[in-house]
């Protein structure tokens, strides 16, 4: 559990959770799932990210360091400060190995990014940054993964592959990742009252801003039923139905939300189970399912 706490706290378990997420591209895209640079990239990328938006918020507003989410950094505040300091040093590493194209395509999504957690302007001794537009936070998050997860890959590929296929596979993304970003949004009603940041929860209540969330659920099982089954791609369906329904019972389930765990190990962790169900789908199809 140490170990878990670790990864969970320093950002390493949300990394790799986005490198799962673009093997199952991968797959998706009818690739092997094997190691490439920009998996590391990907890594960096999402660790630096994290990592910088509690450094603004530790530097902007350091009273929510007294919030239970930022415990552990209160407590190992150099051990933070040098992990941060890592992934900026293995960002800017990798980013020197990456393709000119790479670069520039993802250029526009980085600059998001980092608007989302870097202070935009200043207007009556309150900072302000871009995740504090109203309702605009939840979009940026599944936006920016499901663009970085999808597109790298195919970046990188010299293979041209169905726009459909790619348009589909952006909004199942889009869709899960807004799913579950729902219930955060749930967690920080009373901290995004107190900023004056409007959000879904807010506008609806916690009741229907949960309902939300379960209806994206069924539409991304909808979606992925039609799309898999449409694209010849069957073997890839039992990965996305197990992965929604463990979503659903994980996003329903009373007894998972009064965990210490619920949001950063059991809902983050969703992104990674279903990354790893694509994986074994893959291995299951190409060694026993073709035979």
């Amino acid at each position: 559990m140490n170990a878990l706490y670790f990864l969970i706290n320093t950002n390493i378990y949300i990394s790799l959770a986005a490198v799962l997420l673009t093997i199952e591209t991968q797959v998706q895209l009818g690739m092997k799932p094997q190691f490439h640079p920009y998996l590391i990239i990907i890594f960096f990328a999402t660790l630096f990210e994290y990592n910088l938006h509690r450094l603004v918020t530790a530097i902007i507003k350091p009273e929510a360091l007294n919030d239970a989410k930022h415990k552990w950094v209160k407590q190992n505040l150099k051990m933070f400060y040098v992990l941060t300091a890592i992934s900026v040093l293995g960002l800017i590493y990798v980013l020197f190995l990456a393709k000119k194209t790479v670069l520039i395509a993802l250029a526009p999504f980085a600059l998001i990014t980092l608007l989302y957690s870097l202070p935009v302007y200043k207007r009556k001794e309150k900072i302000y940054r871009i995740r504090e537009i109203p309702f605009l936070k939840i979009f940026i998050i599944a936006f920016i993964w499901s663009v970085i997860t999808i597109f790298l890959p195919i970046i990188y590929n010299h293979s041209i592959f169905n726009r459909l296929h790619v348009t589909i596979m952006f909004a199942e993304r889009f869709i899960f990742v807004f799913a579950i970003a729902i219930p955060f949004d749930i967690r920080d009603m009373s901290t995004d009252l107190k900023a004056g940041i409007k959000t879904i929860p807010l506008l609806f209540g916690e009741k229907k801003a949960k309902n939300i969330s379960n209806i994206l659920i069924i539409i991304f099982l909808i979606l992925t039923a039609t799309h898999y089954i449409s694209f010849n791609m069957i073997f890839l369906l039992p990965a996305f139905l197990i992965s929604g329904i463990i979503t659903l019972i994980i996003i329903n389930h009373k007894k998972f939300q009064k965990s210490t765990w619920y949001y950063y190990a059991i809902l983050d962790g969703t992104l990674l189970i279903q990354g790893l169900l694509a994986w074994v789908s893959y291995f299951i199809y190409s060694n026993y399912w073709q035979l």
